[in-house]
């Protein structure tokens, strides 16, 4: 346990910022999710256009560094591939 009303502090606010970043990291995997399921359904303009929403949301993650900018560019990187290709299918 904290011992410092300083210490008693951070811990209240740790508490509170770890809620915040798991709801965060939470809207994350929901808007990969959305591109996949999107993807799995077979169409590329639905696709395409989720993804466009979906890249706004894993940038403004990384931005607060709530997840690796390289871990959100893999993101991006691995449903633009396979949207892309759909058309191929």
């Amino acid at each position: 346990m904290a011992n410092s009303a300083q210490a008693r502090k951070r811990a209240r606010q740790a508490v509170k910022q770890r809620a915040h970043n798991t709801s965060l990291r939470s809207t994350l995997r929901t808007a990969v999710k959305r591109v996949q399921k999107a993807i799995l359904a077979g169409d590329k303009a639905a696709a395409q256009s989720i993804y466009q929403d979906s890249v706004s949301v894993i940038d403004r993650i990384a931005d607060k560094k709530i997840i690796h900018k390289n871990k959100a560019a893999r993101h991006k990187s691995r449903l633009s591939a396979q949207i892309k290709g759909l058309a191929a299918a």
